[in-house]
């Protein structure tokens, strides 16, 4: 059940509050002594942002008997776990299979090559985790330089202590019982990239030197790679205040030559490396440098509009039935340009992106909001945050990690907030002090009770997988000879979130493929190409999941091998 709908959470809330409000001094020395040990260990910070890297890693490994290596069972997974697969076999992309048709799935794309739709990030990391052993290897790496990330933004915006505060509550909230890190298509790559561009600001501003130039453009890169849309949004803002630095309209100690010699041409090479990958990237995957792989998808599939005011084309008559219901009835039906529409996506917006990103405990900053509207040193982070917030929400189709990006601004005005509330009191009782820990402790409590509970998520259908799909794959990796599985779905009793038809990279000599069972047509020609396979026959709508040698629905037998 969702944190903010969960009776629990609240009473355990009102519980704790009522705790601290009327208990302020509570374990008072004890408390007070572990604050100055980690502010003190805070100060070194390199060796924090080692230490947050290594812990976010151990803590996850060590909780693995109660959140186990995630099973893949989304289709934006499985379109990413062909990314990482391709980029493992050393190419961008794959020449389209013969039998493509029988193959064909969502978030692919077959012509002109096979590939991924989605921007190259996530897929890098993914294959970084498979040639060390697995893919999941890179989401918990790219978790943990997350963290480390987060830590280093904030340390330019804030004291050592509070920033360490930060990036130990974003390790908390998305280092553990998060899709983030019990999935394969969360947002850490694009957090990473909002916290290099975000902490390159106030080190350039004081300091003007290459190194934070380069994670600048390096951050602005994995943006444009991993959410370019939200990533256009968060470095407009930065892009407006770089012109008024490098113009001295805004305080500089630096000298026009430094901040041009530093800066400025710096951060073109790098932006300018940046284009012809990606234009590069586009060319292999589309032949167009300037299409990009997602806009192809969507000009051959779908026939509804990204934003809240596009409207439907025509229908489009597909190859199979899965792709019909999908496209022709989910996505049409979903939302239909009226405004109890529009108030619907928004409100599972803010339902998804709360549970995400936040925590019940977090209510009891709400005193600081006046605070924080007001203070300047952040003002560009408020900019930043209410401009990609506006983004989002015009947006019809939405996932927590699609605001990825802002993840290091959601925990510096978390933090913030905290900061302000410590220094509220009643009388001459330190109650915001007691309330700022009730925070930190209400989201320690929320993370270990989901761990001991298995709780992949807050909503958990993003995490869960496909274990039947695993498990018939697993039990064919070890059975002799080479593999065939024709798929076929019941006509009005299937799932169309459950998808079976999924493959790697080199079809041909996998060891197990997945297809759909089409017309008698398209049926003969694949059994003719892989005349050399075991064919067996799942109808994932069954009862059971049982594997049968391979009946034609006109009731031939195809021989096996």
């Amino acid at each position: 059940m969702p944190e903010f709908q969960n009776t629990a959470g609240l009473q355990t809330l009102i519980i704790v509050a009522v705790i601290a409000l009327l208990i302020p001094g509570a374990a008072e020395k004890f408390l007070r002594r572990v604050e100055q040990a980690l502010s003190r260990f805070a100060e070194r910070k390199r060796f924090a942002l080692v230490v947050l890297f290594l812990s976010v890693i151990l803590i996850r490994l060590v909780v693995l008997p109660l959140l186990p290596v995630p099973v893949p069972g989304i289709h934006d997974e499985f379109s990413y776990l062909l990314m990482a697969d391709t980029f493992a076999h050393g190419r961008l992309a794959n020449l389209p299979h013969p039998m493509w048709v029988s193959f064909e799935t969502f978030h692919v794309n077959w012509l002109p090559r096979y590939a991924s739709i989605y921007p190259p990030a996530q897929g890098a990391a993914l294959a970084i985790g498979q040639l060390l052993g697995h893919p999941w290897i890179g989401v918990l790496l790219s978790e943990a330089g997350m963290c480390a990330a987060i830590l280093w933004m904030l340390q330019g915006w804030m004291p050592a202590r509070w920033a360490f505060l930060g990036a130990v509550l974003a390790a908390l909230k998305l280092g553990v019982a998060s899709y983030w890190i019990n999935s394969y298509w969360g947002g850490a790559c694009a957090a990473v990239g909002g916290a290099l561009v975000l902490g390159a600001v106030p080190r350039i501003a004081k300091h003007a030197k290459i190194r934070d130039t380069i994670l600048l453009g390096f951050g602005i890169a994995i943006l444009a790679n991993s959410r370019p849309y939200e990533g256009v949004l968060l470095c407009a803002p930065v892009a407006v205040w770089l012109v008024l630095w490098l113009a001295g309209k805004t305080k500089s100690a630096k000298p026009l030559h430094v901040r041009l010699g530093r800066v400025l041409l710096p951060l073109a090479v790098t932006l300018l490396l940046t284009a012809v990958f990606m234009g590069y990237y586009n060319w292999r995957l589309t032949g167009d440098p300037l299409l990009l792989p997602h806009v192809l998808n969507t000009r051959t599939y779908h026939t509804t509009g990204l934003f809240l005011w596009d409207h439907k084309k025509p229908e489009i008559h597909y190859r199979n039935r899965p792709f019909e219901v999908f496209y022709n009835m989910l996505e049409r039906n979903s939302y239909d340009n009226t405004w109890p529409d529009v108030a619907r996506v928004s409100e599972e917006k803010l339902v998804r992106y709360s549970l995400n990103y936040f925590w019940i405990g977090l209510l009891l900053a709400v005193p600081a909001l006046p605070f924080l509207f007001r203070d300047r040193k952040i003002r560009l982070l408020l900019i930043i945050f209410l401009l990609v917030s506006v983004g989002v929400f015009c947006v019809v189709w939405c996932n927590a990690h699609y605001a990825a990006p802002l993840t290091c601004i959601v925990f510096a005005l978390a933090v913030q907030g905290i900061r302000y509330l410590r220094t509220m009191q009643i009388g001459r009782r330190p109650v915001g002090i007691a309330l700022s820990r009730a925070i930190v402790f209400l989201l320690l409590l929320d993370t270990s009770v989901n761990t001991a509970r298995g709780n992949c998520d807050p909503l958990q259908w993003q995490c869960l997988g496909n274990p039947n799909r695993a498990a018939i794959t697993e039990r064919l990796q070890h059975t002799p000879g080479k593999h065939l599985i024709m798929v076929r779905y019941e006509k009005h009793n299937h799932n169309i979130h459950e998808e079976w038809v999924h493959n790697g990279a080199e079809i041909d000599n996998a060891k197990v493929v997945w297809a759909r069972e089409l017309d008698p047509q398209q049926n003969e020609k694949l059994l003719a190409y892989f005349k050399d396979r075991n064919i067996w026959l799942l109808t994932p709508d069954a009862p059971t999941f049982d594997l049968v040698p391979y009946t034609s629905p006109d009731g031939a037998l195809s021989p096996n091998k």
